[in-house]
């Protein structure tokens, strides 16, 4: 780990947090490689359409990953996809790979392929990967750890903002996320927490800048420390 010029930064927090927007923002500005691991379940799932496997048979499934190239390239408006070496970046967002991808998700040993797939990609450093786990689970030695949270009225409002098209009042959005909140701080497998070593950063009051200008001190600060020890 200490032989990386670049960091690995793990960004974990409940639904509605605001993790993907900041991943995304610190990805441009550092020049770092945004890790969305769900860009990656999707381009499986849409060679799984293309090749008419189906979504339930886990073997062939696997066999299916164990076959393909997903690579994530940054770009200034955010990461190219490329399956096989096409670019897909458009076409996994559709609605029809979406169904797909989240019932291939559930897997198990489609998800322990895709977790060493991405350790590999963060191996060199420079990565920033946003979840639920990241820094407890798929990352754990990442040297930049973050866990944003935010109170649950606040995530609703934006998730309420960010999902017009759902027609769901802001009420009932706040009752979903208080739920999912239960369910992912719950679960058996790798339950929702902060990692031991995470900086907690809690934006119930505070803008995107002012988050990113915090997150931003954390990096330094570690980068500074991590030139010391070089």
């Amino acid at each position: 780990m200490n032989m990386r010029k670049k960091l690995v930064i793990a960004i974990d927090g409940p639904a509605g947090a605001g993790k993907s927007t900041l991943a995304a923002r610190l990805a441009q500005k550092l020049g770092y490689v945004n890790l969305e691991s769900g860009a990656m379940y999707r381009a499986l799932a849409l060679k799984a359409l293309a090749c008419g496997v189906a979504l339930d048979d886990e073997d062939v499934l696997l066999a299916l990953a164990e076959g393909s190239r997903i690579e994530l390239r940054p770009e200034s408006d955010g990461n190219r996809v490329l399956l096989d070496g096409r670019d897909v970046s458009e076409r996994i967002r559709e609605p029809d790979v979406t169904d797909a991808a989240s019932k291939l998700s559930v897997h198990p040993r489609v998800r322990e392929w895709m977790v060493a797939r991405q350790r590999e990609m963060g191996a060199q450093g420079g990565i920033i990967m946003e979840g639920r786990d990241i820094g407890t689970k798929v990352f754990p030695e990442a040297e930049v750890k973050i866990f944003l949270d935010a109170a649950p009225e606040v995530r609703g409002d934006r998730r309420f903002r960010q999902t017009p098209e759902a027609k769901l009042p802001p009420e009932a959005v706040i009752a979903e996320l208080r739920e999912r909140d239960r369910r992912d701080r719950t679960r058996a497998a790798s339950p929702l927490a902060p990692a031991p070593d995470a900086v907690i950063i809690d934006s119930t009051g505070m803008t995107i800048e002012k988050v990113m200008a915090r997150a931003e001190a954390i990096i330094a600060g570690k980068q500074k420390q991590k030139a010391a020890t070089d």
